[in-house]
């Protein structure tokens, strides 16, 4: 059984994982590529679960609730380069005071090959907000979209991690020619592009590139077969070749994974 892959024309990728009247969100891959994990929501975005399939020689194995899944919504995973860490957002109760419960970010670690029960990572400055879609580099410096608890300023901040705790978060600094909000950020693992949703009457996919002094310039909207119905959600295999993300109108609800070949859109000219 071998999918059909895509060229530089995005095509649909596992349409059958969606279950009637629900909608997929994000879709990633374990760094092996053994493992398929993707966010399910009802209509109303009342209730988002997490779902994984598995490799087995060819076959994929039928859908199952994520290990990390719980009776709250969680969405927004990705896993640390070298698939030891899965980072997810979730609106599970942290119990500690002074932090709203609202959307934050959680991980858990893979020790002796069995994920640990996930913990809640703390960004100090930001106990207040709604944090979510985290994303983590080689450097372990973690992106994530950031918002008031009613979604208003959304944007993209990062949180370096030092001694084992991550610190304050600082807004990531995407030179565009306008202000926008932006959400659901993918970075790559050596720090050298970043993919993001802007957010304007739809999203558009956006690619940014790393001057060398943290700053990300030369942002520039992707292809026009790639932005079509409002996009977000990217997602990039480690081989930097193929780009995953979740594109549909969103009055419609009918959303989709598409994935497409990203590697001429990646070089920065």
């Amino acid at each position: 059984m071998t999918e059909e892959i895509p060229n530089k024309k995005p095509i649909e990728f596992k349409q059958h994982l969606i279950p009637e009247n629900k909608l997929i969100h994000k879709g990633i891959f374990s760094p092996d590529l053994q493992e398929y994990y993707y966010t399910i929501s009802d209509k109303n975005f009342e209730q988002f679960e997490i779902f994984v399939i598995e490799k087995n020689h060819e076959n994929w194995s039928a859908p199952k609730k994520a290990f990390f899944n719980s009776k709250y919504n969680e969405h927004g995973m990705s896993f640390s380069p070298n698939g030891n860490t899965l980072y997810f957002s979730s609106t599970r109760p942290v119990n500690i005071d002074g932090i709203v419960q609202t959307w934050h970010i959680w991980k858990s670690d893979k020790i002796n090959g069995k994920w640990t029960e996930p913990v809640f990572v703390d960004i100090p400055n930001l106990r207040d907000k709604l944090v979510s879609h985290p994303t983590i580099t080689n450097s372990e410096t973690l992106y994530f979209h950031t918002s008031n608890l009613d979604y208003s300023e959304m944007d993209i901040y990062h949180s370096k991690k030092v001694n084992g705790k991550f610190e304050n978060a600082e807004k990531t600094t995407i030179l565009m020619n306008s202000k926008v909000g932006k959400c659901t950020p993918y970075v790559s693992s050596k720090e050298d592009y970043l993919i993001f949703a802007s957010i304007g009457n739809e999203l558009d996919l956006m690619i940014s590139y790393n001057d060398g002094k943290g700053n990300w310039i030369n942002t520039k909207k992707l292809n026009n077969k790639i932005n079509s119905k409002g996009q977000g959600n990217p997602y990039v295999t480690p081989d930097n070749k193929f780009l995953f993300f979740t594109t549909g109108e969103h009055l419609e609800k009918n959303w989709k994974v598409k994935w497409v070949n990203i590697e001429s859109e990646i070089k920065n000219n």
